[in-house]
């Protein structure tokens, strides 16, 4: 269970955080806090995962009442304003929301403190989960699963379950259609390589995505069947654009 809190002097602003962190699983609203002030408080009083701070606030700005936490949680700025964004990204926010920011945007932000906070759970019990894959000459024989070793386990995945791959520091965690996901320690670079070529694509240094699971792209965002959406880089953008393509000649 993630413990949030959000932070913001807009009564209307904090509502929209709390409508959407209830549509998320295994999240739990802790506090709604009108000031930094208050916010103070519930830090002292409760265990708090991650913060959605507002910049602009007239008591304490988001930016000094971070900057001034000496163990801050993972902190997710929200504000009307982008020249912030560079202040943000040096306090090591996991992410910057600019308002008025879609649910979509809200749960990429939320999933992306998930997998940073199972990445120091992991760390902090000493657990060095590693990943072995298939070799890619066995894969060609017909193969249709991946062999993963997280959590002194073993599993075999199925190439169809894999909607998307996501790189989280030395790790990379693997998006299935069931909804779960397995972060195991593999690079990227790697695991692009086990993976069969004419069904996963990488799009860019940090997802690779299952192509049979893709619904479309634009504005440099690649959409998934699961309504959820990966950054497309410039490097990358050519090969899939290609791919798309193929698939959809009359429409191009």
């Amino acid at each position: 269970m993630i413990k949030c809190i959000a932070i913001d002097d807009e009564p209307l602003a904090l509502r929209q955080v709390s409508k959407y962190l209830e549509r998320i699983e295994d999240v739990e609203v802790v506090a709604l806090c009108g000031s930094a002030h208050a916010a103070e408080q519930v830090l002292a009083d409760k265990s708090i995962d991650v913060m959605f701070v507002d910049i602009n606030m007239p008591d304490l700005s988001g930016v000094d009442f971070v900057r001034g936490l000496e163990n801050p949680p993972m902190v997710i700025f929200t504000t009307a304003y982008s020249e912030y964004a560079i202040e943000g990204f040096r306090l090591d926010a996991v992410d910057y929301l600019l308002k008025p920011f879609s649910f979509d945007d809200f749960q990429r932000a939320v999933n992306k403190a998930r997998s940073l906070l199972e990445l120091q759970r992991l760390r902090e019990q000493h657990i060095t989960p590693s990943a072995e894959a298939v070799p890619q000459q066995e894969q060609s024989e017909g193969k249709d699963c991946i062999s993963i070793k997280a959590d002194y386990k073993v599993s075999l995945v199925r190439y169809a379950d894999i909607i998307y791959i996501e790189s989280v520091g030395e790790y990379v965690r693997l998006h299935l259609t069931s909804g779960s996901s397995i972060m195991t320690l593999f690079r990227l670079k790697n695991m692009e390589s086990a993976l069969p070529s004419d069904r996963f694509m990488r799009v860019h240094r940090s997802y690779i995505v299952n192509l049979n699971h893709v619904k479309g792209y634009a504005r440099g965002r690649v959409y998934l069947d699961n309504d959820e959406y990966v950054p497309i880089s410039v490097n990358y953008r050519d090969p899939f654009r290609e791919f798309v393509e193929s698939m959809n000649p009359t429409q191009m």
